[in-house]
């Protein structure tokens, strides 16, 4: 295979920007890759035919044990990268908003020039694009930006995953229709999040503005039946048991020889961004913020969400699940899964296979490789807009100064006169100054980490078993206190723990609802691909992780180790 120099791309796409004739390529690569490699006996052809060119003879001096084991490390690179081959997806379907709009109206454009009513430009949009469609470091230099904040990382799409599946190979639904009845509905939650932030979790059930949200988002149908106790929650059976937030951002973390307590700063109630068009538009163009976001001087557990929001605003990737990995490895082999190979052993205990090195290590390779698979989606695929966005384009339609396709259930939402007797706009008032990261908002990358990783962690540990001591934090989150009510299982609080970090982008005002659901649906199949491609690595005998998934069915993965040896 003759190697790209760094940076230098490809002279002709892969990956054409409109999607017209992804589909075709795609499709002829797949059958010229499998006239070579899949055949009757594709592994053993393969790598016999590798195997005498690349390795040749063994040295002279080399042992028949060493020469075995060289043997079925290659075998197994081999196999692993045949699996990935044939895993790979080559319809990654997309909503045709980016082809329905010209003027890209509903398409991700954030840090590029605006016109006055914050309509990218068409010739940077162009550039934008094209960039992705070549593939080249070059060319993504020559994007033109409307201020001084820069495009995060678009590049990170074709970087190539060598764990797992790559990224190019799991896919995702289509987003939404901006026009949709399921867009509007997702943006009046949006709305109504912004309006209730400073709302206790443990006061929704008696909250006016609660109940308000709850009548006014019952009229679509995507959140018929919801109540106080159960708006803006998770989709899965865990979400609603206890309380709002995880377990896993409440319990002290065992650090080494200490406990660090999960009270953080948190942003001082009442502050909101880009209320007024003007700073909307800059934010639009790449124009840094001129505001800063004030933080409360007393730091206090996770109790409203404005609360979480601060939470995933400086959080780093793995944060959330590193620290739940040492919170469950903390609670002793009653909650290990039951087939860790060492439950039974006499003579052995784990340690760096199925021990603590092996669950960190995994929750990171994890985190890293779903942010890879999210990146290709974002850029190469959908390129959704943000939540801030779609409030412009409310803002004009109300305003009279443009008239676009949107949904009327969402321009008679109660929200939108609420917010306009408050702030005097019908913008979207966001928790940070930047508002939304400069990267597309399907799916969230946020999302995709925590399917990932809570993933990784269902496979370690026992799915029913009941984490002792549960805390609530007091009213005014400065401590916490026993909670009582259900019981609180592994698998429901770590379903809970990527919904709250999901969510919580949401309630920021930099996410959508589906975003978080079908981002952590993503990773949750990569971290299974992960898992599986790791099956054939462990000398234990190993019966596989069994893994309660999102919907509630259970799937055993890396069972019956299968190592092939290839004769050369």
């Amino acid at each position: 295979m003759k190697q790209r120099k760094p940076g230098s791309g490809k002279k002709e796409s892969t990956l054409p920007t409109d999607r017209r004739d992804f589909l075709g390529k795609m499709g002829g690569f797949g059958l010229a890759a499998a006239a070579v490699s899949v055949g009757a006996s594709p592994r053993a052809a393969l790598a016999q035919e590798q195997a005498r060119t690349v390795l040749g003879a063994p040295p002279p001096s080399a042992t028949n044990i060493f020469m075995r084991r060289a043997r079925e490390s290659f075998n197994l690179r081999t196999e692993q990268a045949l699996a990935a081959f044939r895993a790979t997806q080559y319809a990654h379907p997309v909503n045709g908003d980016e082809a329905r709009y010209p003027n890209r109206i509903a398409n991700f454009s954030k840090t590029l020039p605006h016109n006055a009513l914050g309509e990218v430009d068409q010739a940077a949009y162009h550039a934008l694009t094209s960039a992705i469609k070549m593939e080249r470091s070059s060319a993504f230099e020559k994007i033109p930006l409307g201020g001084t904040r820069k495009l995060a990382n678009p590049q990170a799409a074709f970087s190539f995953q060598l764990d797992g599946v790559d990224g190019f190979a799991m896919w995702v639904p289509p987003p939404p229709l901006f026009s949709s009845e399921e867009t509007a509905a997702e943006m009046a939650e949006i709305y109504w999040h912004s309006i209730v932030r400073d709302v206790s979790f443990d006061d929704y059930a008696s909250s006016p503005l609660v109940a308000e949200a709850v009548t006014d988002l019952s009229r679509f149908a995507r959140f018929g039946g919801i109540t106080t106790d159960t708006v803006f929650r998770g989709e899965t059976a865990g979400d609603r048991i206890g309380p709002y937030i995880s377990q896993f951002l409440y319990r002290h973390i065992p650090y080494g020889p200490s406990r660090i307590a999960q009270a953080y700063s948190v942003a001082e109630g009442g502050q909101k961004f880009m209320t007024t068009f003007p700073e909307w538009l800059d934010s639009q163009n790449g124009v840094e913020p001129t505001r800063a976001l004030l933080l409360d001087s007393t730091v206090r557990y996770v109790r409203n969400g404005r609360d979480l929001a601060s939470y995933v605003h400086t959080d780093y990737s793995f944060q959330a699940y590193l620290n739940a990995s040492l919170m469950l490895l903390d609670l002793g082999d009653d909650a290990l899964m039951v087939a860790n190979p060492y439950n039974t052993s006499s003579t052995q205990s784990g340690f760096v296979q199925f021990g603590t090195p092996h669950v960190v290590d995994m929750v990171s390779r994890a985190g890293i490789s779903a942010l890879k698979a999210a990146w290709f989606q974002k850029w190469c695929m959908h390129r959704r807009l943000r939540p801030e966005v779609m409030a412009g384009r409310v803002h004009n339609v109300k305003t009279g100064n443009a008239d676009y396709p949107i949904h009327q259930k969402l321009l008679e939402s109660t929200s939108l006169s609420r917010l306009f007797s408050d702030n005097g706009s019908y913008l979207l008032p966001i928790a940070y100054p930047e508002g939304s990261p400069t990267h597309p908002a399907y799916p969230a990358g946020h999302a995709t980490i925590a399917g990932a990783c809570v993933t990784i962690l269902k496979a370690f540990f026992k799915p029913d078993f009941v984490l002792p001591g549960p805390v609530i934090p007091t009213a005014d989150g400065t401590a916490l206190g026993p909670y009582f009510g259900p019981a609180l299982t592994i698998n429901n609080e770590l379903n809970k723990l990527a919904a709250n970090i999901a969510i919580g982008r949401d309630t920021a005002g930099v996410h959508w609802r589906s975003d978080g659901v079908e981002g952590m649906r993503l990773g949750e199949k990569v971290a299974i691909a992960m898992l599986e491609n790791y099956k054939d690595t462990y000398n234990e005998a190993f019966a596989g992780f069994t893994i309660r998934k999102f919907d509630g069915s259970d799937v055993v993965v890396g069972a019956q180790p299968s190592r092939v040896d290839f004769d050369f």
